[in-house]
């Protein structure tokens, strides 16, 4: 699953990027890396992104994780189904627990594990398309009941059990 899929590596460590490099070549067909968060957003306009794996710090000196739940809530905003793993140095379990509660796949702590990192990325690969194959079942779902009611998207909505403007909405999506 992750051999044709675009990873994006944000870190404020240079060796911190070559080591991921080294550990994600083969699993990724890309592998992008920044240094500086504020890259990010700009990327993502420019790249078709899969996963992103984002350091909880870059200001030298700075260990909260507040950095990092800030970029992570700033690419949620623009890029809502975006999978995003938070990577720190700090094994803080609170600011795990606040992390995931903020939307990030999962967390990893620096040294990682080779195959523990690799794992956790593919997981978060799998979720996000899982959630793809039901979006697109239910907009399938939605033209087999139109296509049923001959067009008619009040009788498509009863068929569906969902009001007209609840289907126009599943439709725009």
């Amino acid at each position: 699953m992750t051999d044709n899929a675009t990873i994006l590596v944000a870190d404020d460590n240079p060796t911190i990027l070559t080591a991921a490099r080294y550990c994600l070549e083969g699993a990724f067909a890309r592998i992008l890396t920044v240094q500086r968060p504020e890259e990010i957003l700009p990327l993502l306009q420019q790249e078709a992104v899969d996963l992103i794996l984002l350091d909880m710090n870059f200001s030298l000196g700075v260990n909260t994780g507040r950095e990092g739940l800030m970029w992570l809530q700033a690419i949620q905003k623009r890029h809502p189904d975006m999978p995003v793993v938070l990577l720190t140095a700090y094994a803080d379990v609170e600011l795990a627990v606040r992390g995931l509660k903020e939307g990030a796949a999962d967390f990893v702590t620096k040294p990682w594990d080779n195959s523990e990192l690799r794992h956790k990325l593919r997981d978060a690969l799998a979720r996000k398309a899982e959630v793809e194959r039901l979006d697109e079942m239910e907009a399938a779902h939605i033209r087999r009941a139109i296509d049923r009611c001959h067009g008619n998207m009040s009788e498509a909505a009863k068929l569906l059990g969902v009001s007209r403007q609840t289907l126009y909405n599943k439709m725009r999506r």
